[in-house]
């Protein structure tokens, strides 16, 4: 089983970029680390409802999201 692992980096121009390796796409920018944090939540959420509606396959997940 699989964990969303939620990495996070601050850029040079100050912004946080947070990111989901296990899911393709997953990747999204935010003034402080909890608002990136936040927005790939979502986008993650919203990735694997479209696979889900079109068959795709999802990971396996054993918790839903983690701070790396």
């Amino acid at each position: 089983m699989a964990r969303m692992i939620i990495d996070l980096e601050q850029e040079t121009d100050g912004r946080w970029l947070a990111e989901i390796d296990i899911l393709s796409g997953a990747l999204a920018y935010g003034a402080t680390r909890e608002e990136a944090a936040r927005r790939v939540e979502a986008l993650a959420l919203r990735i694997l409802a479209d696979r889900l509606e079109n068959g795709e396959e999802v990971p396996v997940l054993d918790e839903t999201f983690a701070l790396a």
